[in-house]
């Protein structure tokens, strides 16, 4: 037969005051954490001054009643053996009342504040990378070329397939949209002229950026995050190494040398795959389609493109960075992080992708 919680409830000065008594164990722990949870006025008092024994069924219990409770519970006097179970399972003698949940304007105005001290968080790493990575073009000794050139190395070669591949589907796609309207009016020529400066202005950067964002972003995010969590940045301050020349550096300039090349690809591919649009599908000549496709374009359209490149490569190295050191936590937590960075990567490139256009229509 299952044993009945043994207790005492009486009122006190600053609320009311649970006595438990006897064995709080697995039998009773339900009707327990039940108990705790009744609604309140005040934090109820719990003595556990005159329990006997107990378990871990009965510090989860506790510890559910806790959490249930909407007015809070305070742990007052304790046995030998409640005392030796809480430092057990390290649940403070003095249990304090839980934080109640913020409301609407607190949550916003606690969120504004967050949102401040990251965004200081932000430019005070944005102002020291950018002077690490001045310092080491003009001090070309001090920097570690070899990790410049393995972090190239995975950023760029590796990720030539899938830029590619993406690119071509995006220029295909393109094309073939614009083939559907301008067919109509006997204008198929002039599929080449929006395929090539709407790959070489826009698709071409865009789609790149956010494929390095995906692929390279989260995976500085996430060494960096590990290397945190596992103390080794901490080991380098140690050392004497700057962080931020150590890890930062060759990460930035390889992505600031990688992406335009990798942007350079991904037109090259865009406009062939507008151009078996032209080819197969429209009956165009490969000559005409490359002169009308190489007539459309200027060289403020491949500056344009750079431009946005480089701006996109160091916005996404940054972020990456600036996620990976500020998590703290366990393994956990380095996830989440790393979803957090491409998140904010990919909207980073959207809304500087945005200004960027505005920018150079206004120029043109």
């Amino acid at each position: 037969m299952a044993s009945r919680l043994t207790y005492r409830l009486e009122a006190g000065p600053a609320g009311d005051i649970l006595h438990l008594e006897g064995e709080v164990d697995r039998s009773v722990a339900r009707e327990l954490s039940d108990l705790l949870a009744t609604p309140r006025t005040a934090p109820l008092t719990i003595d556990l001054s005159r329990v006997a024994a107990m378990d871990s069924a009965g510090v989860a219990a506790l510890v559910d009643g806790w959490r249930r409770s909407p007015s809070g519970l305070v742990v007052g006097a304790t046995s030998a053996g409640a005392e030796q179970a809480l430092t057990l399972f390290r649940i403070p003698a003095a249990s304090t009342p839980p934080i109640p949940q913020a409301r609407l304007i607190e949550g916003i105005g606690a969120a504004a504040y967050a949102g401040k001290d990251a965004m200081h968080a932000f430019l005070q790493l944005a102002a020291d990378a950018t002077f690490a990575t001045v310092k080491a073009m003009l001090h070309p000794r001090r920097m570690r070329w070899a990790a410049m050139v393995e972090q190239g190395t995975d950023i760029g070669a590796r990720a030539l397939r899938i830029v590619a591949l993406i690119v071509f589907l995006v220029g295909l796609t393109v094309a073939f949209q614009a083939a559907y309207q301008l067919r109509q009016f006997g204008a198929s020529i002039f599929v080449a002229d929006l395929t090539a400066v709407s790959v070489v202005r826009e698709m071409g950067p865009l789609m790149t950026a956010i494929l390095v964002a995906g692929r390279s972003g989260s995976s500085i995010a996430a060494e960096i995050a590990t290397m945190q969590v596992s103390e080794e940045i901490d080991a380098l301050n140690v050392m004497g190494f700057d962080p931020i020349e150590f890890l930062a550096v060759p990460r930035l300039l390889a992505l600031i040398v990688v992406m335009p090349l990798l942007t350079i690809l991904a037109d090259v591919v865009g406009i062939f795959g507008g151009f078996l649009v032209g080819v197969f599908y429209l009956g165009l000549s490969g000559q005409s389609f490359l002169n009308a496709a190489m007539n459309a374009l200027s060289p403020f359209d491949l500056l344009t493109g750079s431009i946005k490149a480089l701006a996109f490569a160091y916005g996404i190295g940054l972020i990456g960075l600036f996620y990976g050191i500020r998590v703290h936590g366990g393994a956990s937590e380095v996830g989440r992080t790393t979803t957090a960075s491409v998140v904010a990567s990919i909207f980073y490139i959207i809304i500087a992708d945005c200004f960027f256009s505005v920018v150079f229509y206004i120029l043109v």
